[in-house]
């Protein structure tokens, strides 16, 4: 009969015993980079509708009461644009999450104030200020746990 500190030591000294561990933390990192991809798809796709659509957004933000929207969608579409790449190939994660929760809580609070809405706007509202919230979520996981192991400043 096998004594147990025997067992624990036959499978640490074999590998057998980080092998699930080792396979739970590939998986984590994988998950990590698609939920960078995920979030990153968000903001580059949100820049480029700004830059491509120029006019209409700076309606929008007219619309919204926002002072300058000429002069103010540059910095948004370039904060959209270059933190969105910076989580999609995993180059300073942390700093790129944090600048994006800065740009996108206010931005939630000025375009999906659903409780301002007009009666006939406020559920959409909602579920877009409820979506931001939950964005800006994922963005404060990122800033916690960084890019992890599938990332460029890990190369």
């Amino acid at each position: 009969m096998s004594h147990p500190t025997s067992t624990v030591l036959e499978h640490s000294v074999f590998g057998q015993s980080n092998a699930p561990e080792a396979a739970a933390t590939a998986l984590a990192d994988w998950l990590s980079a698609l939920g960078r991809v995920g979030l990153a798809t968000l903001f580059l796709w949100a820049g480029y509708g700004k830059l491509a659509h120029m006019d209409g957004n700076i309606g929008y933000m007219k619309a919204f009461g926002v002072p300058g929207p000429e002069l103010l969608i540059w910095p948004a579409l370039l904060a959209e644009l270059i933190g969105g790449a910076m989580l999609l190939v995993g180059f300073k994660v942390r700093w790129a999450a944090a600048a994006l929760i800065v740009f996108t809580l206010p931005a939630t609070f000025i375009f999906h104030a659903y409780w301002g809405a007009p009666a006939d706007q406020v559920m959409n509202a909602q579920i877009n200020f409820m979506k931001n919230l939950a964005i800006v979520g994922g963005l404060l996981t990122v800033v916690a746990h960084g890019a992890g192991r599938v990332a460029l400043d890990r190369a």
